[in-house]
């Protein structure tokens, strides 16, 4: 579907083209939607982006423009405003038909891509004998949403949740299992006992030598393949994924077992990913570890900073296991895109980590290779936020706490609704508030955490927006009518507000590809919230169906309120929010 956008653009080229030649056949015309409906509905500017090729005043540049455009069917009027700016007005007969073109459109407008993309997203990647917390909400929401709107765009996603399951943590904690007498019957223990043990574990490890060194050795008859070991290690793993999987079914995110891809995997690779890196001589030793030294890179000193890639007693690190999954995720799984989701204290990492599969040549130049970080959440304090007791917020605690205060509102609002009924819309209300809240800030800021703006039924919030869509279904039923019944009707604007709302749903499209290239939800959300706040003033502003309103007008507005439901509701599920049919 052409948007409004690209066929403006087509006939001011033209215009261009026929002025000033050939040249300028690729020119960008720098169309935009106005922001104010006084200056018409789109705005184009390039008039001041040619002033100094033509060596001309933009203004005269624009009327010649202006002589030259022939839009009738598209545009009431065309008009030159401040020093060249080209204000062009839609005609209300073109904006219908794009309506009903727009309507009839399966994806509403989103062209899924002609050359689809193998794109691996690497997000949420939790800890092995450790619960989720407050900090693995950011990844796993922003990566759930990026596998969703690439899988609409056509593309081909492969999830990766690159769990923490292997190293020297892990001959720590199960040598203190083993210490204390570890038997079946403790594998009744929840992950909460299991992540306490770990914090035990930690401590003798670094108090007691004789326990560290064993717990060394551990690690060795682990990587050795030891049977005892394995089934400790085999009941953490097991323990952990199961807590993990229910809060992943509880976020109501993609992720699924299939899609576990953790460190542990990748461990028969790394012998040869460090082999194949001394083959291409790109290993150094230092200090008697085997590293990479990478241009560009430096400490605070300005020294070389190195990549360790084997530590000097042979062990393997973080770093060795990123290079191996970048070897085989574009060798094995045939990548054109890997994006990883991380906070944004590993910047670093990722950097050095691209510019060595770059070196090594396991990612071609034609393989994207994106970091895509996020900011931290704090407190009202604005310092990372922490229980009252100053301790990391267990992630299940935050997801208990949004139903409870999400219960509240809804009883506020409603009273009448009945106990059962409430509870359950507690729940998807609850989750949206806490996705929204997260997704709707921009990625790479910190943001802080606040129930009461998060669950407020006004704002930029997900409950302003599912009261948005509530509103139009109610608007159905009051009316007795099927909404399926109106998608054939023949749209008819007749007030500046319908219009204002039309021209936001055409710029749907527009909203999705925004967010593709760096990865910004914020942008989906602020697009979304603008389209509830026009639908709210519309609804004020056009009566539906009250007795003096004409039959074709009232068809029309509601259609226009039926797509504005459906629109709402496909981007809320690209960014993994259920919208409710009443609250």
């Amino acid at each position: 579907m052409k948007t409004i956008k690209s066929e403006l653009s087509e006939h001011i080229v033209a215009a261009v083209v026929k002025l000033y030649g050939d040249d300028y056949c690729d020119l960008d015309p720098l169309i935009q939607p106005t922001t104010n409906s006084e200056f018409g509905d789109y705005q184009a500017n390039l008039a001041m982006s040619l002033a100094k090729k033509l060596e001309q005043k933009p203004r005269e540049i624009a009327h010649a423009l202006l002589e030259e455009l022939d839009m009738p069917s598209i545009c009431d009027k065309i008009e030159i405003a401040g020093p060249g700016f080209i204000n062009l007005y839609l005609k209300n007969t073109f904006v219908n038909q794009r309506l009903e073109t727009l309507a009839n459109s399966p994806e509403f407008g989103v062209t899924r891509e002609f050359s689809p993309e193998t794109i691996v997203i690497d997000y949420s990647a939790p800890n092995i004998a450790k619960e989720m917390h407050v900090g693995h909400l950011r990844s796993t929401v922003i990566g759930d949403a990026a596998a969703r709107i690439f899988t609409k765009l056509g593309h081909k996603v492969i999830r990766q949740n690159h769990m923490g399951d292997w190293g020297t943590q892990f001959g720590m904690l199960i040598e203190f299992l083993v210490d204390g007498g570890w038997t079946e019957q403790d594998s009744q223990d929840s992950l909460a006992d299991i992540e306490q043990r770990y914090r035990d574990s930690k401590l003798k490890f670094d108090s007691d030598p004789e326990f560290n060194q064993r717990a060394r050795q551990r690690v060795v008859a682990l990587q050795s393949g030891d049977d005892y070991t394995l089934k400790l290690w085999n009941y953490l793993v097991r323990e952990s994924t199961q807590h993990f999987m229910e809060i992943y079914q509880r976020l109501g995110v993609l992720l699924t077992e299939t899609d576990n891809c953790p460190e542990s995997f990748y461990n028969p690779m790394l012998a040869g990913t460090v082999q194949e890196l001394a083959d291409k001589s790109m290993l150094e030793t230092s200090d008697g570890a085997e590293v990479i030294f990478l241009d560009g890179f430096k400490d605070r000193d300005e020294r070389p900073l190195p990549m360790i890639v084997r530590k000097s007693d042979g062990g393997y690190l973080y770093s060795t296991t990123d290079l191996a999954a970048v070897r085989y995720r574009c060798a094995d799984l045939g990548a054109n895109r890997i994006i990883y989701i991380t906070d944004a204290r590993q910047a670093q990492h990722f950097a050095m980590l691209f510019a060595a599969v770059r070196k090594a040549g396991w990612a071609s130049t034609e393989v994207r290779l994106d970091h895509m970080p996020f900011g931290s959440v704090l407190g009202a304090d604005r310092k990372p936020f922490k229980t009252r007791e100053g301790g990391t917020v267990r992630l299940i605690d935050l997801l208990d706490e949004a139903e409870k205060r999400a219960e509240v509102v809804l009883q506020l609002k409603n009273p009448e609704l009945p106990v059962s009924e409430r509870k359950e819309l507690a729940k998807t209300i609850s989750l949206a508030a806490l996705k929204y809240a997260d997704l709707s800030n921009d990625r790479i800021k910190d943001y802080v955490f606040d129930w009461d703006r998060m669950l407020a039924l006004d704002g930029n919030t997900a409950p302003y927006l599912q009261n948005a869509y509530v509103r139009i279904l109610s608007i159905f039923r009051k009316g007795e009518i099927d909404r399926g019944s109106v998608r054939s009707a023949k749209f008819e604007l007749s007030h500046p507000a319908e219009k204002a709302l039309a021209l936001k749903l055409f710029q749907y499209s527009a909203a999705i590809y925004a967010v593709v290239d760096r990865l910004e939800p914020h942008r989906l959300c602020t697009y979304l919230y603008e389209l509830a706040a026009l639908f709210h003033a519309f609804y004020e502003a056009c009566p539906i169906l009250k007795e003096e309103t004409p039959e074709s007008i009232r068809k029309s507005r509601l259609a226009l309120s039926d797509l504005c439901a459906r629109i709402l509701k496909d981007g809320l599920d690209i960014l993994g929010i259920e919208t409710v049919e009443r609250m």
